[in-house]
């Protein structure tokens, strides 16, 4: 999209391969919350992708896949990334903690909006029960809701304009910022979490607003058929990111509120909307 050759497409895997394999080099100023942190994101991170159906909703963790337990069982991951990142007591690493709770401040109210939307049409908060209901996708809340869940995706992963994965300036740093300390098999571990958590929002896109295609029985033919759905909305998704990620440029942060108050608004918006036309 930018008129650039790429790098190939495992590249992040060769990358954890290279991280894994190298040495950790730790500051003596760090107590035991800088080491079990990468552990916990990890943790966090994989509960709640285990509790949101991905081709089948038959399983038993997934009757507890409650929409708000996904989004507290994620804050806990970040709020443990945060405290690593003034555990390690650098400048940048309380910059980007700083920052990222800023960040979350904003992006949360709107994420638990986005999701209200979805499980009231439906009658229930469990993402399975949200799926099977088969409610209408195309209507007026849900687009909006759609929406407002895009930004939130972008601003969850650290994606462009709310932030730049691959950039080291410390002025604009947030994620980076808070794992600037970690090296070798700790910062493979938060970065796999990341990727984790990226599937995930894309999962919760694809499941929420386009749930059609996810089987519902454990047959094995039915799986496949839902696997190839799936790995094409989850694409078609991705591309979307892509597009508008090259598309645009990073915003100053101090100019970011505005681009989560305006999803924040749809959010609302969504929500107001299906109470009052019921759609």
């Amino acid at each position: 999209m930018q008129g650039r050759k790429g790098y190939p497409i495992f590249q992040p895997y060769y990358d954890l391969i290279r991280l894994f394999k190298k040495e950790m080099v730790i500051s003596n100023v760090t107590s035991y919350i800088f080491r079990v942190t990468p552990y916990i994101v990890l943790a966090s991170t994989v509960i709640a992708i285990l509790l949101v159906p991905i081709v089948t909703v038959k399983g038993i963790i997934l009757y507890f896949g409650d929409i708000i337990a996904i989004v507290y069982v994620l804050a806990l991951g970040r709020f443990f990334m945060a405290l690593a990142g003034l555990d390690a007591g650098t400048a940048f690493g309380g910059e980007g903690s700083s920052r990222e709770m800023t960040v979350a401040t904003l992006v949360e109210p709107m994420m638990i909006l986005c999701l209200f939307t979805a499980a009231v049409s439906s009658g229930s908060t469990n993402v399975s029960q949200i799926i099977i209901s088969k409610s209408q996708i195309f209507t007026p809340s849900k687009l909006l809701a759609l929406a407002s869940f895009i930004i939130v995706t972008i601003a969850e992963t650290g994606r462009i304009p709310v932030d730049n994965p691959d950039t080291h300036l410390e002025l604009t740093m947030i994620h980076e910022g808070m794992i600037l300390e970690y090296s070798g098999k700790y910062l493979a571990l938060m970065e796999y979490a990341h990727y984790i958590k990226q599937m995930l929002l894309y999962t919760l896109i694809v499941d929420l607003f386009f749930p059609l295609g996810i089987a519902q029985t454990d047959r094995v033919s039915d799986i496949l058929i839902a696997l190839c759905i799936y790995l094409l909305k989850v694409f078609l998704v991705g591309f979307i990111m892509a597009l508008i990620e090259s598309s645009r440029a990073k915003i100053r942060f101090f100019q970011l509120p505005t681009l989560p108050g305006s999803g924040f608004v749809l959010a609302f918006v969504a929500l107001i909307t299906y109470l009052i036309l019921g759609r």
